[in-house]
């Protein structure tokens, strides 16, 4: 079974910058990155398929970049312009199905990374 592992993360103050990696045991079609707030849903922020299309939720469009390696098993986010309201616990995730890789919603069953905490203080 495929596993995801992530690192990167941290504390940061507000405007600033961090990245976050995940190594997944093989390589796949499509990854992605989840966040989920205290008290909140979990929600997707930022997907690439293996070909390098991209797609990124309103809240972090312009301030994060995904990206992939070239052996297509692991995949990077790159956070600036941090707010506190980025603070959560950011996911790595990747889906066994699905329609289209860059519409979440289109998303089968997934593994998920175990998550690394994102703090950003004002």
């Amino acid at each position: 079974q495929v596993q995801l592992v992530e690192s990167g993360g941290g504390s940061v103050q507000a405007g600033g910058s961090l990245s976050l990696s995940c190594a997944a045991s093989e390589s796949r079609l499509c990854m992605g990155w989840f966040r989920q707030a205290p008290g909140k849903e979990r929600e997707g922020v930022a997907v690439i398929d293996r070909d390098g299309n991209t797609y990124y939720s309103d809240s972090v469009k312009g301030r994060f970049t995904i990206s992939i390696g070239k052996a297509k098993n692991t995949v990077y986010l790159q956070m600036n312009s941090l707010k506190p309201e980025d603070t959560a616990m950011y996911y790595c995730a990747s889906p066994y199905s699905f329609y289209r890789c860059t519409e979440f919603e289109t998303w089968g069953g997934r593994v998920w990374g175990q998550g690394t905490q994102v703090t950003v203080s004002s």
